[in-house]
């Protein structure tokens, strides 16, 4: 209910003249005070009285914020278009607009009026060109969502050509160029040039760029610097010193991912957590992905002792509710993945903080301490390429030997493969496809006669891009099948249709490649130097097949061909894989939860005894200068034989790193 004061005040905006600057303030104070219906009224009244007053629009476009409010998009939406209609320029309509109509369903017309916006003359004034810059990104992300990321492209290539310095914006467009398959990935123009498009390129597309763990490594610390960072005035609830007693209780472990659901981490996780020892550790599970109820996140939301929506929560709220948890190890399952709360890893609510699984790389933060590997993954010859100490288990990669696969598959006439020839196939994204590994597949086609690669379906014009680029090298582009996307259990049991499993590099398989041996098809794969190159060598090991597992680009052609070449070797392999699927290292989920639960037992004994590791990031920003400058586009780094070499003599040129460690290690990682 109104006061006396209030209604004295909206009668007298009927009256002629009253300044809008009167109503604004009302209209400020009631919604403050929690009368938003009331606020909302004022406008409604002012509106009537004002039909010509000039700032007419700035009236619309402040009630519709409120209409919004109370629930009312439909006449928000319709405040917005009349304000559009009163004044073409008022730019904030048209951001708002086309978020109403987002919200509403009518995504074309969202892009429509977002694009209307982005195309006035108005944007060649500082504030015009900040609302079109805003409305471009809007497009590109809606776009993206729709799976349009041509359309996307553009969009993306005219924010970037606006400010050259939104990295968010230029990683978006390579990583758009890389899912759609376009070579060269990193497309410099006229505004943004080539080491500033890498420099903007998110760790998780660079690892799909390049094998180069240096690279990698400073690019992580750049992206954890930029968009990560914290204050200390944020880390409020700093429990990095805490002691860790165990008197009469159990550690508390905390993981946190916005992958448990219908996603390729909640298919790897969800029967771990149902093995993990209740009475070795007490699980907490912190979501922060999209909102989902499906079978994979209602099984974790199970098989967990403590399951917590942080998705609504900021950082801090996320923090405290970690805090009051009291955990003792937090696990980050996503790193630098899609919807990540690195933040909330920034301000340290936890003792022991871990990198695992999520991610493939290093986070190369000052506040992981670990991160958890394999002797395949994380050789200790390869140490220096992680700013968190390494430890490991036996394969890296948990699994789930319960997981639902039709029990009938289709034909492969069904599918669109000939009955008689050998089924090459590749499940990965487009976006781990490069060039490099795509010239190797064509050579393969071309030396066993016949046979066709079975891909996974993208959108009809990368499909296009990629049988044009087969075409161009020499092979029928009918040789190129592709696999609509189905249900999980659907698509593992079409598995059963193919002779060998194809992977790519620098960016693997990972749960593609577990899919695949679940089936019992063979996987070949050339690991190389960086996390996401050797975590399908790791699979493929543990399967019990690492004669698949080979050293160099022409081993991987040659023994496809050898065993595209004899159907009895494909044979075999398929009989080890089926043999050892029970018993193999792998599938084992009792011995990883076993190792895992010992290896957090290691890591508490380390921080009580005063030992948990400190993170290295000396001399990052050389090699990221290093990395930057370096040419991937004409030279496959993974076959470069000595990677350290090329950095050691930009680096002898540079003060910032004075010498070289005889040993050969660019700094020292691990524990201090």
């Amino acid at each position: 209910m109104a006061d006396v004061d209030t209604l004295d005040l909206l009668s007298k905006l009927t009256a002629e003249g009253c300044p809008l600057g009167d109503v604004i303030t009302l209209a400020a104070s009631l919604s403050g005070g929690g009368q938003v219906a009331l606020a909302d009224q004022a406008y409604k009244v002012w509106i009537r009285f004002n039909g010509e007053h000039p700032q007419l629009c700035v009236a619309l476009f402040n009630r519709s914020i409120l209409q919004a409010v109370l629930g009312d998009n439909a006449g928000a939406a319709a405040s917005l278009e009349q304000a559009i209609a009163l004044n073409g320029d008022f730019m904030p309509a048209y951001v708002n607009l086309g978020g109403l109509q987002e919200r509403a369903g009518l995504h074309e017309l969202a892009v429509a009026t977002w694009e209307a916006g982005a195309n006035r003359a108005v944007v060649i004034n500082g504030v015009g060109v900040g609302y079109a810059f805003t409305c471009l990104k809007q497009i590109a992300r809606l776009l993206g969502d729709m799976h349009q990321p041509a359309r996307a492209e553009l969009a993306l290539q005219r924010a970037a050509d606006i400010d050259p310095n939104a990295m968010d914006v230029i990683g978006q467009l390579v990583a758009n160029r890389l899912t759609q398959c376009k070579w060269p990935a990193v497309l410099p123009t006229e505004r943004v040039l080539r080491e500033r498009m890498l420099e903007g390129v998110n760790p998780l597309s660079i690892a799909a760029y390049t094998d180069d763990p240096l690279l990698q490594l400073a690019a992580a610390n750049r992206f954890i610097e930029r968009e990560a960072k914290t204050t200390p005035e944020q880390i409020r609830a700093d429990r990095r010193d805490a002691p860790i007693d165990l008197t009469g209780r159990r550690p508390r472990i905390g993981y946190i991912s916005s992958d448990l659901r219908d996603h390729a981490v909640g298919y790897l996780m969800a029967e771990l957590f149902e093995v993990h020892d209740k009475s070795k550790v007490e699980v907490f599970a912190y979501y922060c992905g999209p909102e989902s109820s499906d079978g994979l996140n209602t099984r974790i939301r199970a098989a967990v002792e403590h399951f917590t929506d942080i998705r609504p929560m900021t950082d801090d709220e996320a923090v405290q509710r970690i805090v009051d948890d009291g955990i003792d190890i937090l696990v980050d399952v996503n790193g630098h993945t899609r919807d990540a709360r690195t933040a909330v890893f920034a301000r340290r609510p936890a003792p022991i903080l871990v990198n695992w699984l999520g991610y493939p790389g290093s986070m190369g933060s000052d506040y992981h301490h670990y991160i958890i590997g394999d002797p395949w993954v994380t050789p200790p010859e390869m140490e220096l390429y992680y700013s968190e100490a390494v430890r490991r288990i036996p394969c890296y990669q948990p699994n789930d030997s319960r997981r639902k696969v039709e029990e009938t598959s289709p034909t492969r006439t069904e599918v669109g493969l000939p009955e008689d020839a050998f089924v090459f196939c590749c499940f990965n994204g487009p976006q781990k496809i490069t060039p490099h590994v795509f010239d190797r597949w064509m050579e393969i086609l071309k030396r066993t006669p016949g046979s066709v690669l079975w891909l996974l379906d993208s959108v009809p014009e990368t499909n296009a891009r990629l049988r044009e680029a087969a075409e161009a090298r020499g092979v029928d582009r009918t040789r190129l099948v592709f696999a609509q996307k189905l249900q999980n259990s659907h698509h593992l049991a079409r598995y059963r249709l193919a002779d060998l499993f194809l992977d790519t590099t620098p960016y693997g398989a990972h749960t593609t490649a577990s899919d695949a041996l679940w089936m019992a098809v063979p996987v070949l794969t050339w690991s190389g130097r960086c996390f996401a190159s050797r975590v399908c060598g790791s699979l493929v090991r543990s399967a019990g097949l690492p004669e698949l597992v080979v050293d160099s680009a022409q081993a991987y052609v040659d023994k496809a061909v050898e065993i595209g070449a004899d159907r009895e070797k494909a044979r075999a392999l398929r009989a080890t894989l089926e043999a050892n699927r029970d018993t193999c290292v792998l599938f084992d989920m009792d011995l990883l939860a076993g190792k895992l639960e010992e290896l957090y037992g290691e890591m508490i004994a380390e921080h009580q005894a005063g030992r948990r590791p400190r993170p290295n990031l000396a001399n990052l920003p050389a090699y990221m200068e290093i990395g930057l400058s370096l040419d991937r586009d004409e030279r496959e780094m993974q076959a470069e034989p000595d990677l350290h070499e090329l950095y050691r003599q930009q680096l002898a040129r540079r003060d910032s790193v004075k010498a070289i460690p005889a040993d050969g290690r660019l700094w020292e990682g691990g524990a201090s």
